[in-house]
């Protein structure tokens, strides 16, 4: 059985800080405050409804971010400010561009399919860009590429976690090649929300779509995140949670409240 320790704490939004054996990693920083607007492009805000559970400070040093794409409600001017500016931060292209304008000095660009390694003391996590859609339509021109991403750790014994991240996507056709790639994910933490933008453009996994997901990746559990912090999201937990108890697949799922850790591997 793998010794190595595996949890996740959930912090708001899609910020999770993730500690995978030796290697501590965040994802999508978020620590704007309940009232603060987060920016989301082409002159569009949100205003933020909860308090995050940790702030920067209280965060232990990190080996590295995993970053979706650049939308205020992932990447905020708290994080911009105060994360240390030399992290590796794993993304896509056109975020790692972004992150040398802000003289982020080790973003680490990845294309789909695509992976990065991090090793230490006989441990190896690697991370690979899946794919992902933030729109379909005329919306899919005007909003940022995302990604998701699967991050593998590995002991000196062998396999020990296979960690699936959505990232903000939509179920498009693409997500099928997952787990025909990557067959036996052990958890999964889906973004969901259903986020709606002016013009009735729904940009994030609705319930429907969430419990589809879950229907095609069969993670071992999955964490919901990404659905009551701003006012765009539409679609609440309670909704995701009801359709997977009707397909019966709610045992899954593993719902962590902000501020609260759950070991991956239990």
């Amino acid at each position: 059985m793998p010794t190595a320790q595996c949890r996740l704490t959930f912090i708001g939004t899609a910020t999770v800080l993730l500690e995978l054996g030796p290697f501590t990693l965040l994802t999508d920083p978020n620590f704007l405050h309940r009232g603060q607007r987060a920016y989301l492009g082409l002159g569009l805000t949100s205003t933020r409804r909860t308090e995050p559970a940790l702030s920067v400070g209280d965060l232990p040093a990190l080996d590295a971010i995993v970053l979706s794409h650049m939308h205020g409600d992932h990447w905020d001017r708290v994080g911009k400010r105060e994360l240390p500016h030399d992290l590796p931060i794993f993304t896509t292209p056109a975020s790692a561009r972004a992150l040398r304008r802000q003289r982020f000095t080790d973003p680490r660009p990845l294309t789909t399919w695509q992976d990065a390694r991090l090793e230490r003391d006989g441990y190896r996590l690697r991370i690979t860009a899946t794919p992902g859609r933030h729109a379909v339509g005329l919306a899919r021109h005007v909003l940022p590429p995302v990604m998701g991403s699967v991050l593998d750790l590995a002991g000196p014994d062998g396999p020990i976690l296979r960690l699936y991240i959505s990232g903000d996507t939509l179920l498009v056709d693409n997500l099928r090649a997952i787990p025909e790639r990557f067959p036996d994910i052990d958890a999964a933490v889906f973004h969901l929300g259903g986020t709606t933008l002016p013009g009735g453009f729904v940009v994030t996994m609705d319930a429907t779509q969430g419990a589809d997901l879950l229907d095609l990746v069969r993670p071992g559990l999955v964490v919901p995140v990404h659905h009551d912090d701003y006012g765009v999201f539409k679609s609440p937990l309670t909704d995701f949670l009801d359709e997977a108890e009707r397909r019966g697949t709610r045992g899954v799922v593993r719902v962590v409240e902000p501020g609260a850790t759950t070991d991956l591997l239990a």
